[in-house]
Formats: C-alpha cells, sequence, structure tokens
C-alpha cells in the first residue's frame, strides 16, 4: 500500500469528502535524508596542540586517533579562532567568530555586537540544518556557547544545545569543569554525576557512555535512520584529571624536557610529512626557561606535570574508541563521516611553572614551587586543579611559536583528521589545503549533496562563510578555495591571504617583550596604541617559504604588509571584529543583563538545582551577607546551608557538633575558618554570615580586599576572623548549592559527602547590598589601624 504524502506546512493532498468512503487520507511527510546518507562525527578536543598528539608527530599516544588517521586524512594546514567557544562557534555553524558575537568565551562577553556572546538565530547550526534533513541530533560534552547568565534553570533554554537543533544533551554548559566532579547537565536540567570517582567514576568515561547509549537508543528503532553526533571532550582543558594508572604509563617519558621534546616532534613531523621539508622550528621563547637550567626538583615536578596531561589525553582516546568500536559493531563505522578537531592551541593557562590550582592564573596569584612539590605524587587526583607550565604549551604546539590566546599559528593550527572510508578513497594521506573550522559545515553539507537552508523555523539564514573543503578528499592536487582570513583575539590580530601572513601580537610577541614597553596580557588599547602598534608592530610571513613563522619580513616587503593591513582592516568591518579589545580578565566582571531585575537579595531554597559558577552572585571585593532561617529540632540538626565552589576554592556554611561554621576557602591555600564557640539552640533559629572589606583589593598580587569575617546565631557574633585578603576574581568553576555540598567539597576534612541538612530550612538569603550588623568596637578598631 503506497501512503499519500505532503510537505508539512503546505496544503493538505489527499480528498475530504462528507464521509470517509468519499474520502482518502494523505499525511504530512516527515524528513527523510537519502538511501545510504553518511553519519557525522564531529570529535572536539580541548586545548591540544598541533605536536601533542601522537598523529600529528607528538608524544602523546592515542592509537585511536592514529587508526582514524591510517585510514583517512590528516589536514596539516587547518586553523581555528585561538580560543575555545569562539571556535566551537565557528565549528558548528560555518560562520566567523565575531559575526556570531564570539568574539571571546562567553564569561567575558562586552556590550558590542561582535562581543555580546549571544549566538543569533540567523547563523544556523549543523545540528538544526541536519535536523531539517530527516537526522537524529545528539551533544555530548562541552557547550560553551550559551552565556553564562543564561544557563541557570530560569533559562531561557533557546541557546542550550535542545534548542539549537540537538535532540538530545548530556554534558556541561560552562567552559570547563572538574572532571572528577562534572557540573552535568541532561537535556534541559542539571544532574548529579551517576558515581562518586572512588566508585571508578571519571567525565571522559561517562561521556562515552552517553554517546553510545544515544546512538543505541536511535539505532534499535529506526537503525537505518543517520546521526549527527557532536563529541566534544573536556580533555585536554585543565584542569587535568586522569585516573594514575594512565599518568603512570607516561613515568619518565618527558624527563628530556620541553627544549628536547621540541626537537624530536619537530624531526618527527618532518619525516612524517606533516610539515614541509626545510621548515625551520621557531625559536626558543624568551617567557620559557631552558629546561636544562633548571633544579632537578623543579624538572622532576614540571615533567609530572606533562605525565598527567599525556595520560588524561590517551584515557580520552581510549574511551573514544569505545565509541567507535560500538560503531563498528553496528555496521555503521565505514559509512560515518568524522572529523577530529582541536578548538585551539595548547593552553599558557598553567602559568610559567604551572598550577596545582588553575584558578591562580585566573585570580593573577603566584605559583609555590615548595607547595606544589608537596602534592606531585598527588597531580590529576581529586584534590587538584592542574595545569602544566608555559614551557610544555610552546612545546606542544611544535613547530609554531606561542599558544592559546594568541594568533600566531601556535594559537590557531590545529590537528586535523577526516576518516570516511565508505566516501574517502585515500587512506593514511595528507591534505596540505588551507582550511579553517569555518570550512567545515560546508565540507559536510557537500559531501551530502544538501544545500545550506535558506531558513531554520522561521528565520532567514546569512550566508556561510567558509568554504567547503570535500573536493579535496579524493584530490590531492586540487586547489586551496580558502584564500582568505582573518583573526582576533583579546587584541591580537593576524591575516592569511594566499600563503602570506601579517601578525600583529598584543601585548607584543612575548610577556617578557611586552614587559618592556609596560605591557602585560589584559592591558586595554586606547587610540594612541593603537596608532602605535599600526605603525611599529605588524609582522609578515612569507608561510610558503616560511611554514612556521620564523622570518618576518616586515621591513623588506613594506608594501605587501600595508596590502596585508588593509586586507585585515576590510575583514574585521565585514564581520563585526571592532572595536578592537585589549581587555582580557576585566571582563569577567562586567556588568551584564540579568534574566531576572537586578537585585541586591538573592533567596535560596533547599533542594533546589545548582546555580552554575558563572550565574553566581558576584561577591568579590565587597560587602556581603549569607542568613539562613532554620527550624533546628529536637536534638539537634547537621549540615551544609549553602556552599560554593569545592577542595580547590570555594565556600561553605554549615552546621556540625551542635555549631555553626564558616570556611573561606581561598583557592585550597589558605582556609580561613570561623567556628562558634556557642552551641545553636533548638527551635527557629536565625543563623548569618558577614563578610566585611577592611581594605582595597591588590590585583598586581593577586590580593582581593582584606575583610573581616563574621558568625551570627540569633543575630548574636559569635565569631570572627580578620582575612589579609580574598578572592581577587573568581573562586572557581563548580556553582552554588543550597541545604548540601554539591560535586566536589569546600571542607572534605569535616564531612566526606553532601551533607545535606538535617533540620529545616525555610530560607537562605545573600545580601549584596552591604548592610551588615553594626559592630561599633570593631568599626573603631578598624578606623583607629588606618591612621
Amino acid at each position: 500500500m503506497t501512503i499519500k504524502t505532503y510537505k508539512d506546512g503546505t496544503p493538505f493532498t489527499g480528498v475530504i469528502g462528507r464521509t470517509t468512503e468519499e474520502s482518502s487520507p494523505a499525511w504530512p511527510d516527515s524528513p527523510r535524508p537519502p538511501q545510504g546518507a553518511p553519519n557525522v562525527l564531529f570529535f572536539v578536543l580541548d586545548d591540544v596542540g598541533y605536536g601533542q598528539l601522537s598523529p600529528f608527530g607528538g608524544l602523546v599516544e592515542t592509537p585511536v586517533l592514529d587508526s582514524l588517521a591510517a585510514n583517512g586524512l590528516r589536514y596539516t594546514n587547518m586553523h581555528t579562532t585561538a580560543l575555545c567557544s569562539p571556535s566551537r562557534g565557528c565549528i558548528l555553524t560555518g560562520r566567523n567568530h565575531h559575526s556570531l558575537g564570539l568574539a571571546s568565551i562567553t564569561e567575558t562577553s562586552t556590550g558590542y555586537p561582535g562581543y555580546n556572546g549571544i549566538l543569533p538565530f540567523d547563523r544556523g547550526m549543523i545540528s538544526e540544518m541536519l535536523l531539517q534533513k530527516g537526522y537524529n541530533t545528539f551533544c555530548v560534552g562541552k557547550w560553551h556557547l550559551t552565556p553564562p547568565e543564561h544557563t541557570t534553570a530560569a533559562g531561557p533554554y533557546d541557546r542550550w544545545p535542545l534548542g539549537r537543533g540537538f535532540e538530545r544533551y548530556y554534558g556541561f554548559l560552562g567552559g570547563e569543569t572538574n572532571q572528577w566532579f562534572p557540573e552535568l547537565t541532561y537535556d534541559n536540567h542539571t544532574v548529579e554525576q551517576p558515581k562518586q570517582p572512588e566508585e571508578g567514576y571519571h567525565l571522559s568515561a561517562d561521556l562515552a557512555d552517553k554517546a553510545i547509549e544515544f546512538i543505541q537508543d536511535a539505532h534499535v528503532t529506526a537503525p537505518d535512520k543517520p546521526f549527527f553526533l557532536y563529541y566534544a571532550t573536556g580533555a585536554g582543558h585543565a584542569p587535568h584529571h586522569v585516573p594514575q594508572e594512565w599518568a603512570d604509563k607516561y613515568k619518565g617519558k618527558f624527563d628530556m624536557g620541553w627544549d628536547k621534546y621540541r626537537e624530536i616532534v619537530h624531526q618527527r613531523q618532518i619525516e612524517m610529512g606533516i610539515i614541509p621539508p626545510g621548515t625551520e622550528l621557531s625559536a626558543h621563547d624568551p617567557d620559557v626557561p631552558v629546561w636544562d637550567t633548571l633544579p632537578d626538583e623543579t624538572r622532576r615536578l614540571y615533567a609530572r606535570y606533562m605525565e598527567v596531561y599525556a595520560g588524561f589525553l590517551s584515557f580520552t582516546d581510549h574511551h573514544f574508541g569505545r565509541v567507535l568500536d560500538f560503531l563498528r559493531e553496528i555496521g555503521e563505522l565505514d559509512n560515518t563521516l568524522i572529523m577530529v578537531i582541536s578548538d585551539n592551541g595548547a593552553s599558557s593557562e598553567g602559568g610559567p611553572v604551572g598550577s596545582l590550582n588553575e584558578m591562580f592564573f585566573f585570580n593573577n596569584v603566584a605559583e609555590s614551587l615548595e607547595d606544589n612539590l608537596k602534592m606531585l605524587d598527588k597531580l590529576g587526583g581529586v584534590e587538584t586543579n592542574n595545569h602544566y607550565p608555559w614551557g610544555w604549551a610552546n612545546a606542544g604546539n611544535t613547530p609554531f611559536r606561542r599558544w592559546k590566546r594568541e594568533t600566531y599559528r601556535g594559537g590557531t593550527t590545529d590537528p586535523f583528521i577526516v576518516s570516511w572510508p565508505k566516501g574517502i578513497q585515500g587512506r593514511g594521506e595528507m591534505r596540505p589545503h588551507y582550511t579553517h573550522a569555518i570550512d567545515m559545515v560546508p565540507t559536510v553539507l557537500e559531501a551530502l549533496g544538501a544545500e545550506a537552508p535558506e531558513s531554520i523555523r522561521g528565520v532567514s539564514q546569512a550566508p556561510i562563510d567558509g568554504i567547503s573543503f570535500a573536493h579535496t578528499f579524493n584530490e590531492v592536487a586540487a586547489p586551496s578555495n580558502h584564500h582568505t582570513q582573518y583573526f582576533e583575539m583579546f587584541g591580537h590580530r593576524a591575516i592569511y591571504h594566499d600563503g602570506w601572513r601579517a601578525v600583529c601580537p598584543w601585548p607584543g610577541t612575548s610577556f617578557t617583550e611586552a614587559a618592556k614597553k609596560g605591557r602585560r596580557f589584559g592591558t586595554p588599547i586606547d587610540n594612541q596604541v593603537l596608532l602605535d602598534i599600526e605603525t611599529h608592530d605588524w609582522e609578515l610571513y612569507n608561510l610558503d617559504e616560511d611554514y612556521s613563522e620564523c622570518r618576518n619580513l616586515a621591513g623588506e616587503q613594506r608594501n605587501k604588509l600595508i596590502e596585508m593591513i588593509g586586507r585585515w582592516w576590510a575583514e574585521a568591518g565585514k564581520y563585526q571584529v571592532l572595536p578592537i579589545d585589549g581587555s582580557a580578565l576585566q571582563r569577567l566582571n562586567v556588568e551584564r543583563p540579568t534574566i531576572a531585575s537586578p537585585r541586591d537579595r538573592i533567596i535560596f531554597y533547599p533542594g533546589g538545582s545548582p546555580v552554575p559558577f558563572a550565574a553566581t552572585p558576584k561577591t568579590y571585593n565587597r560587602p556581603w551577607s549569607i542568613t539562613a532561617e532554620v527550624v533546628i529540632p529536637s536534638g539537634g540538626a547537621e549540615g551544609v546551608l549553602l556552599a560554593q565552589g569545592g577542595n580547590t576554592g570555594g565556600y561553605t556554611f554549615f552546621v556540625k557538633d551542635q555549631r555553626v561554621h564558616f570556611l573561606y576557602n581561598h583557592l585550597g591555600r589558605d582556609r580561613f575558618w570561623l567556628h562558634s564557640g556557642e552551641t545553636i539552640p533548638e527551635g527557629e533559629v536565625e543563623l548569618r554570615y558577614e563578610f566585611e572589606p577592611t581594605g582595597k583589593p591588590d590585583p598586581a598580587q593577586g590580593k582581593g580586599a582584606p575583610a573581616r569575617g563574621q558568625l551570627y546565631i540569633n543575630r548574636k557574633l559569635v565569631a570572627q576572623i580578620d582575612m589579609p585578603f580574598s578572592v581577587l576574581n573568581l573562586w572557581g568553576t563548580e556553582g552554588l548549592t543550597c541545604g548540601y555540598d554539591g560535586g566536589d567539597r569546600v571542607a572534605p576534612d569535616y564531612y566526606g559527602d553532601a551533607f545535606r541538612f538535617t533540620g529545616t530550612i525555610k530560607r537562605v538569603t545573600m545580601d549584596l547590598s552591604g548592610e551588615l550588623i553594626p559592630d561599633t568596637a570593631a568599626d573603631i578598631r578598624i578606623a583607629m589601624a588606618r591612621q
């Protein structure tokens, strides 16, 4: 029997009579892909450099990616934006990042069209495009494409994955998460992790489980229906968390240090054909110490940082392999178009000496080598939030200079693998064609024989900026069709055109050189500075002769340089790049429109969803208080009233042993405790914590405002402490919970589980108005101290 159909939204094509006897039915037609249409899988790595993975000559063993490369193609000239959210927007939409409002990560958005972090609906995602073609669409892992103020339970949800064409989602909405204790979102709601680290939990394994589950669920019912899977792992973004046995596989393998690593990988890349013969190894970076000059104990620590990172990537590769094994088992692997990419170059956010807690970087806090050495055997575990030193970031981008956030090739040139056995004839071949992340969407559409839609959900679509490279799948001699590409990140700029590249580094060619001019990363660019850098700082490279940007031709080829600078400004005008903004950390605390009306009092109730860290009240360097209205039953109660963050930074307000306690955990290094001397009475009780600044913050030293902390029971002062400093910019990446401590525990020595409150919490109020309980005696002491 033939079923008559018609396109949904068009007139009914059947017949409607007075009865069914004289009528004939017709059905709205669901979109169906062509017979044999391939599945599509984007595997997006995070902060993985050009010279780290084994298929690109790196020394991190990734046998699964090796097998994909051997069964497909390596594109050796792929580019991204130098930062995560912007690159991910490019990958999913085929448009340039400023035209998406993604000049930077969403947490540093500002009020300009190219910078506001609000991805417009007229620039649809491939998930939305393929959904119209009859595909299942799944998203697993890191999202980082929603404004942080939109990621709470209040929504709006239209820029969450399910609002942008994905049918199922499991992962974390922000830029990073603790791999042992992640902030998890399932579809449109937060969930607790299914088990604890001591039970074998790790996010990499969890994401693979969910990817397999999503594919399997659909395959059981509709085995012929293709899927699009966007699989965005947290690796290798910090924190570098991994089971110890995986890190231990690399024991001693990086003892040679980052300088020798660069030499080894550079030679391997030439021998493998990853880079052209004669490509120079970029010069030793002035921000990185020479390995052989470091003390033995320092080298031991730094080598371990890299062992942990390598283990993290290998562990992730292993679990991605489980997904591919499942596709092979159900007979879908050969007809799956797989694209593997990193979102930017290796990351320098671990600072010059590496970090036990990467939040030190975001708060400008100096690392202590002595403290870090004490934790050497715990790196990668639940007690750390570690990141490797600059030297490994630089080495990870071999043969190029610099790293993530900068538009030299070390920040923007990334590993890229394409595998599609049914559609690509070549096996293990290289493709040197110039490509950019914006080219992935149009390439997939061409491979599927599909056109970009003119509208999505009634919204007319802007043109796709990228250029398909599908013509190179089976023709290595085919020309590159991507001729011009601009770059901008935190004021660091570059432009590519037909083999030439111009770069205008900001704040300088290195932090060392920038400091000589009184500049540092995050320094704003005013008109006078812009005139200076436009006149003196642009560099020029001929990539056909100088693949790794080693020989600056700006002085010799002035006319070419002027042409390239003009091209950059033309592209900037076209894609909403202006105004140029060199600021960085300052953007974290920019006032932005909120979903709710601005308010100084936020009321929390027990049992609600966690508040994501990016949407928590900003308590830094200002007076604030927490007031918990509770009912203590006969015999007492215990548990957490309000908590934010984890063991490596945060605060917890809790009851234990009939007393009230407050821990101000300063980035895991300094712990400022308050314990009440008096017991808490039974019945209705008001418990309160106050934070009162007693001086000004010192950003240059990484110190937030000094402050006095006070505890009250029924508005009676029961404990106080003077803190010499507080958190400057950011507690960490874990959110806020009421009535329990979710995820990683802020005070694991005092409680080992969520420590749910056993009394009754009526409400907990956070007050940012500055209204505090008067303490005349303390005020006099502070006033006298300031004389």
